[in-house]
């Protein structure tokens, strides 16, 4: 099920939730979006809970009918949730982050009632399917009063993450590493540009006119801030510009807004500004006599951060989100982003600046304890928000590639065969020590030497024979045995139809993305980054044959950069077992 983001933090990683049957279910965190306000949770005690159909907001149009459900103001205390009818104001909203958190890009703006307990309920079309995920508001200054201006989240932009949250990941958002702006005759320009990233690299440079980005045509910046938080980290999307009257198209890797650490320590919160309790009399102390004093700014500071702790136990406890939260950044939907409160006439005079004091998370956040339902699916580890459902689709990836390609006992040498495009002869040799390859005039060597990337031969290909050794290394040990091996999520590659399954395997300091064919489970590509920060040797495997009892790629192809390698057509194929 999908929820907000600030609705599921409070209650930590198990929660209960109402259903419309009048039953109250236990249920597990999978996956958060804290950029995007999104969290995927899986709900336990059936195996046949209804399920919405899912729409295209990119279809949706101002003026189109739409419901939105959810439970305002705690009303529905038999879990019928309040159904509310509007319709939508308005497309491709920008709405900005706190900080970087929460951030609504390319939502949908509705004049259908939704107030605090709305969040994380559904938006639905005329005919029923789910456009998106509410979770924001504009409010009255003085009260939490709707004033007809509410957002969201699209369901184009969770399907991007959906892959990314079935991983049991904390998932980050997309950067292009660049930032645009209008010059003077209107056009989206390139106003800077980082040197060290992908965009860089594939000849994006200032001044440049952004023509089009992941396949939306950008005329304003705003348009190009709305794809762009659309994107998970990692994506390679299309992207177009123009120069010199000269059009470029290419695609492009988008790095993440936070470091791994940042998003993990802003995803949990942190230390909180809270200003010192005035004194207590001590046992057998009397309170002072005389007029009770009027609390200063400080004590009165003090006394609401006191209650804003108690508020957000409470709707822990209780398995709702609180508001006023202690989140990291504040839970969207209480006012417009540009709304000031009103100034005194007489401001308090100022005071010294709030000491700050760690807030311990059990008196913050009390939980009970995890129910046994939800200890069955749940394990912790450092940066995932559930461990468990990571390890059951690398499973589940694994497993259908093993089918295809069982390679357990060929632990002996691997030798692939055949003509290069082109005409000449090749043949590559992989051991667990070395890979060759073979050309008629040439002959390129890679040895496992104490750093794997020591030689990236042949030179140009960026690494093509260590590749390949971590290919058979994967093959033949597993991802249990290999390294260190998690499943990303889903994410596409360029000039190929729909999402593929990733594992991101990493031994010896040595990274490689492994892609995978949901639907065959065949392996599509792979990319080893030998630096961080330079390309990926890629290579794609196409053209499977039956040979044997295993599936074999006929052609190799080799990207390196913005060129192609070369393409390997592969006519004989051997895998033998380890010699006894």
């Amino acid at each position: 099920a999908l929820t907000n983001f600030h609705v599921a933090k409070p209650c930590g990683s198990a929660m209960k939730c109402g259903m419309a049957d009048g039953k109250v279910y236990d249920a597990v965190i999978v996956g958060i979006d804290p950029t995007g306000d999104v969290a995927l949770i899986k709900l336990l005690g059936r195996d046949d809970f209804p399920a919405a159909e899912l729409g295209d907001s990119d279809r949706v149009r101002v003026g189109d009918n739409c419901f939105a459900m959810g439970n305002p103001f705690m009303l529905a205390t038999d879990f019928q949730p309040t159904v509310t009818y509007g319709i939508v104001s308005g497309v491709n909203r920008y709405q900005p982050p706190a900080g970087t958190l929460l951030e609504y890009t390319d939502c949908i703006q509705t004049d259908a009632s939704i107030n605090p307990g709305n969040s994380g309920g559904p938006l639905f079309d005329a005919e029923g399917r789910l456009i998106g995920i509410n979770g924001r508001g504009s409010f009255e200054k003085r009260g939490r009063v709707n004033v007809g201006v509410a957002y969201a989240i699209s369901i184009n932009q969770i399907k991007n993450f959906l892959g990314h949250l079935h991983s049991g990941r904390i998932v980050d958002h997309a950067t292009l590493g660049a930032v645009v702006a209008f010059d003077d005759q209107g056009r989206v320009i390139i106003s800077d540009v980082l040197e060290e990233s992908d965009a860089y690299r594939r000849g994006l440079r200032y001044g440049d006119e952004l023509i089009s980005f992941a396949g939306r045509p950008i005329s304003t910046p705003n348009a190009f801030k709305n794809v762009l938080g659309t994107l998970p980290k990692g994506w390679r999307v299309p992207l177009s510009f123009r120069r010199d009257g000269k059009r470029y198209d290419v695609f492009v890797r988008l790095q993440g807004v936070h470091g791994k650490e940042e998003l993990i320590e802003k995803s949990m919160g942190g230390p909180r500004a809270i200003p010192d309790l005035p004194p207590q009399p001590k046992d057998g102390e009397k309170k002072p006599a005389g007029k009770p004093k009027q609390p200063s700014p400080d004590t009165a500071s003090a006394a609401a951060a006191e209650r804003i702790v108690a508020d957000a136990a409470g709707a822990a406890r209780a398995g709702r989100n609180a508001s006023p939260t202690l989140a990291e950044e504040p839970a969207p939907g209480d006012a417009s982003p540009n709304e000031q409160p009103p100034k005194s006439e007489n401001p308090p005079p100022k005071s010294e600046p709030p000491k700050i004091i760690p807030i311990d998370p059990a008196r913050m956040m009390p939980q009970a304890p995890m129910p046994e339902a939800v200890k069955k699916v749940f394990e912790e580890k450092h940066g995932f928000a559930n461990y468990y459902f990571n390890k059951l689709h690398r499973g589940r990836v694994w497993q259908g590639w093993s089918k295809a390609f069982p390679a357990v006992e060929l632990q002996g040498p691997w030798k692939l065969g055949g003509k290069v495009e082109g005409g000449n002869e090749f043949v590559f040799t992989l051991t667990d020590t070395d890979a060759v390859l073979k050309l008629p005039t040439i002959e390129s060597q890679w040895i496992a030497g104490e750093k794997l990337t020591a030689s990236l031969n042949p030179p140009h290909s960026g690494g093509l024979l260590l590749a390949l050794h971590l290919w058979r290394r994967l093959n033949i040990v597993g991802p249990e045995k290999y390294g260190d091996v998690y499943y990303l999520g889903t994410s596409p590659l360029p000039n190929r139809q729909g999402l593929f399954d990733v594992l991101v395997a990493t031994y010896r300091e040595v990274e490689t993305h492994f892609y995978f064919d949901p639907q065959s489970g065949l392996l599509a590509a792979m990319e080893m980054y030998a630096d961080e920060h330079d390309d990926p040797c890629e290579i794609y495997f196409d053209e499977y044959d039956t040979v044997g009892a295993r599936k074999v790629p006929r052609l190799l192809t080799v990207v390196y950069g913005n060129d192609k390698f070369a393409a390997f057509r592969i006519s004989e194929a051997t895998f033998e077992k380890a010699a006894p």
